[in-house]
């Protein structure tokens, strides 16, 4: 595969210098461990891809979603896990992408970087309660979003008015998966913090309905 990591065992034909190794498992444990005990949201370890569309690290040669989907078999690191309990799993894949799973803590709305940017200053303008919001290196903004949201989308955006409108905005629900930034997506880069968690989201993230008439109209502005 010609890929600079290691994964569940499984050597690349490159590997990082060992000292290279060990700061990455580091920053790494030290990214879930915060993820997991002071946000309490679960974890996965995920597989990676060198550059987009090339062989993924799960070594599957028909992968589907290279870089982009949690390894067989690796278990959940569960929220509140400590720094060393996260070590002591992350070890055994080191190299992995961190991805949390959607649908537990929270939902997440997805809209266009560029729409989810200017929404995000109106939002805030505005004062309204806010979330995490993650931007992927494919250009989109990801919106944390309380539980629901996914299966309760199409109901909201009905009585707002949005229903019969092109929107450039989905929702994801139980069954995906979000890379946490300072993970790579997909071989295209890191995904990064648009707004990073803070002490206001301890409670957990706001309700879709909050912001869903902002993100809403800012994607049909972007449409039109």
């Amino acid at each position: 595969m010609g890929m600079g990591f290691t994964i569940g065992g499984s050597r690349s034909t490159k590997e990082f210098r060992s000292g290279s190794r060990r700061r990455g498992r580091a920053s790494e444990c030290t990214a879930v461990a915060e993820y997991t005990g002071l946000w309490g949201w679960d974890a996965v370890p995920g597989a990676r891809a060198a550059a987009p569309g090339r062989d993924c690290s799960c070594g599957h040669t028909n992968c589907r979603a290279p870089g982009a989907h949690p390894l067989d078999f690796a278990p959940t690191v569960p929220a509140g896990a400590t720094l060393g309990e996260v070590a002591e799993i992350w070890d055994e894949y080191a190299g992995a992408a961190i991805l949390l799973p959607v649908g537990r803590v929270f939902d997440v709305i997805e809209v266009s970087e560029e729409a989810g940017r200017r929404a995000l200053v109106r939002l805030e303008r505005m004062g309204l309660p806010l979330g995490p919001v993650t931007v992927t290196p494919d250009g989109r903004a990801q919106f944390f979003v309380a539980p629901g949201a996914s299966a309760g989308l199409p109901q909201l955006l009905y009585r707002m008015g949005w229903d019969d409108a092109d929107l450039d905005l989905r929702a994801l629900g139980t069954g995906a998966f979000l890379t946490a930034p300072p993970s790579d997506h997909a071989g295209l880069g890191p995904a990064l913090w648009l707004r990073p968690p803070a002490l206001d989201c301890v409670g957990g993230p706001p309700q879709a309905r909050l912001l869903l008439g902002t993100l809403a109209y800012i994607c049909h502005r972007f449409r039109r």
